[in-house]
């Protein structure tokens, strides 16, 4: 019998109806000759429910508790799944991350998962069961519940995969596979039959929801085979795996529009200050995305300009002002009412004049481009909010991603 993983999100897993078809395409599958591992994520809102409980006691959780709490999501959909199963005639068993062995670094919240025990799955494969894990959920070397960050039961359900050698790790959402850029914001956009790693990585770096960039790298890392499905319709989906030898271009649009940008000013030009500043982000555990440093018309001065998301923005604009204060002339300027645009292509490193196209198409717009950012498969361009929807809608029509 093969292995796969199957993953089924909330919004898969939103209601008992929805469950019960969860479990009809679950044992289809064994039917099929498969041994399953269904990982599952929280029904629904029910996560944010639990954090506007725990917020409403106070803004500023204790990590510990915090996950102690959120975790209840998955357990209540995975044992719902189980006996689902079970009623149907199969043979489940749920398991919470902690006793399918998934073992995570001691920090909460944002954890890592650095290693997965999989004993008791394999035994209760072994035993002709359906196992049901919970997603996003392990346990520290202190025994504490641990999170992994939302999203990351995609993260979770690849881990599982690749610990356990299974033939595919199958992602089941409510959208049909991934686009060539959002559905919602683009109606033109269209199903991608395929994708490479890399292109995905990126994709999901981004902003573009399907996927949790985490799961992406450890699916690249173990060269793991990923199909995103949709969870109630039929249909092949996108398979993530590696690069074939017909190399896209471009092969998607990302919008993220969770960006806010700070700006510093007359920035001393010595050596050490931007690894000062950075160094204090970092230590906030704040991630730092595209940066800019220039420089200035007055002698020996710097201006420096970098993103964060806006629920780190108010915490990197205080470190920032922090610094800024020791810094003789420096000033610090913020602005939330920023969205970043960007196009990724793995065949962008041997196709010249990607980033003209771009910004050409930006500019016929009338878009100003306050930021660029680079790398070998990717552009990306800060840019006003409002503007957003105008800019996908252009670059996506300029690489005839509308007609793929």
């Amino acid at each position: 019998m093969t292995l796969i993983v199957q993953k089924y999100g909330g919004t898969s897993v939103g209601t008992i109806d929805k469950i019960k078809n969860v479990a009809k395409k679950i044992l289809a599958a064994q039917a099929a000759g498969q041994q399953v591992i269904a990982v599952v994520s929280a029904m629904g809102q029910s996560t944010d429910a639990l954090i506007a409980k725990i917020k409403k006691l106070s803004p500023v959780c204790d990590p510990r508790e915090y996950d102690a709490l959120l975790s209840v999501g998955e357990n209540e959909s995975a044992a719902l799944l189980a006996q689902a199963i079970i009623a149907q005639g199969g043979r489940a068993v749920s398991l919470t991350g902690w006793q399918a062995g998934i073992r995570t670094e001691d920090n909460h919240n944002k954890c890592k998962i650095i290693d997965v025990d999989a004993q008791r799955i394999k035994r209760e494969l072994r035993a002709g069961k359906i196992v049901i894990v919970t997603g996003f959920q392990g346990l520290n070397s202190r025994g504490d519940v641990t999170t992994i960050g939302r999203g990351g039961s995609d993260t979770s359900a690849v881990v599982i995969a690749a610990a356990l050698q299974a033939e595919v790790c199958e992602i089941y959402t409510d959208v049909d596979g991934v686009y060539t850029t959002d559905p919602r914001l683009l109606p033109e956009a269209r199903l991608l039959s395929a994708i490479s790693h890399e292109e995905m990585l990126e994709l999901a770096s981004l902003g573009a929801g399907v996927m949790h960039p985490r799961a992406v790298e450890c699916a690249k890392v173990n060269n793991m085979t990923i199909a995103v499905k949709h969870s109630h319709k039929a249909g092949k989906g996108t398979l993530i795996t590696m690069a074939g030898e017909k190399l896209n271009t471009v092969s998607g649009v990302a919008a993220d529009d969770d960006v806010a940008k700070i700006g510093l000013l007359h920035v001393p030009d010595v050596p050490g200050m931007a690894a000062e500043l950075f160094g204090a982000l970092a230590g906030a555990k704040i991630n730092v995305d595209v940066i800019v440093q220039s420089i200035h018309e007055e002698a020996r001065k710097n201006d420096i300009s970098f993103t964060v998301s806006n629920d780190d923005y108010a915490r990197a604009l205080e470190l920032t002002e922090a610094k800024a204060r020791g810094w003789d002339g420096c000033r610090v300027a913020g602005d939330t009412d920023v969205a970043k645009v960007s196009v990724v292509g793995i065949g962008m490193a041997s196709a010249p004049g990607v980033a003209a196209r771009m910004f050409a198409a930006l500019g016929r717009e009338k878009i100003n481009i306050q930021m660029i950012s680079t790398s070998e498969i990717k552009i990306s361009c800060i840019i006003e909010k409002k503007e957003l929807k105008r800019a996908v809608k252009s670059i996506h029509g300029e690489f005839g991603l509308d007609k793929c």
